[in-house]
């Protein structure tokens, strides 16, 4: 079975960096694919929709048109996360596991918890200044990244990926929208389930992750103190727990 990777809000395949490697090589397979949701990555000159139902269709057909044939392990994180939440729920049969990365969803979250009341001045601020590439990228890395040795250099890949394929700002608010209005059914998907948060998110109360592991009585594993970017500030960690649990279920 195939590894189908989403990332979250405004990001692409290659916002990964070097996790599906390293995904591949902990778990030994090559059936790893990273997708992107429309309006990002290859995708970037698309319209985002301002619903998870619609991108959960869009990635459907996305492995359908290249011959991957489910059922698919589901890692995804953020909005990406609301995303493999939904295609679990509604098409049970074509999701095997689930691995959610520091993503929220009503109804077991609030609003000032899903986003963090602190982060909105900043997210306000990067919306103005949203065509301003190296000032955007090193915004979003504040906001999301503990880990900071590789700093400049993750700054200069962010704004080379947005220069190739810029998100635009509509499709950022509607990719917001969609992340907002997102409310996935109470009842837990019948695939195991692994939750990983993050102790550190400064963007996303870790708190949601806990009363969606709670409610759907999945595992979940706490970083000590990465950000909302856990991949990014451990990929490493992230391998090791998703393989750990693989072990046991």
């Amino acid at each position: 079975m195939s590894w189908v990777l989403l990332r979250g809000l405004t990001r692409e395949a290659r916002h990964w960096g070097t996790l599906p490697e390293r995904l591949a090589h902990t778990l030994e397979t090559d059936k790893v694919v990273t997708l992107d949701l429309p309006g990002n990555g290859v995708f970037h000159a698309q319209r985002s929709p301002a619903s998870a139902h619609r991108m959960v269709d869009f990635a459907r057909h996305q492995l359908q048109s290249q011959g991957v044939p489910p059922p698919w392990q589901l890692l995804a994180m953020s909005l990406g996360g609301m995303v493999a939440a939904d295609w679990a729920q509604r098409y049970p049969r074509e999701v095997a596991r689930l691995v959610l990365i520091n993503t929220s969803m009503r109804p077991f979250s609030t609003l000032t918890e899903r986003l963090r009341p602190a982060s909105w001045p900043q997210l306000a601020t990067l919306a103005a200044r949203w065509q301003d590439a190296p000032w955007a990228e090193r915004a979003i890395h504040r906001l999301t990244c503990q880990e900071t040795a590789l700093r400049e250099a993750d700054i200069a890949a962010w704004v080379h990926i947005r220069q190739t394929a810029p998100v635009s700002l509509a499709n950022a608010g509607r990719q917001l929208a969609a992340a907002a209005r997102f409310s996935c059914a109470p009842q837990a998907p019948p695939c195991p389930v692994l939750v990983l948060s993050s102790s550190a998110d400064r963007l996303v109360d870790p708190r949601c992750s806990q009363r969606l592991a709670a409610a759907w009585q999945a595992s979940h594993q706490v970083h000590p103190w990465a950000g909302h970017d856990l991949p990014h500030d451990d990929a490493g960690w992230v391998c090791g727990r998703i393989a750990h649990w693989l072990a046991r279920t």
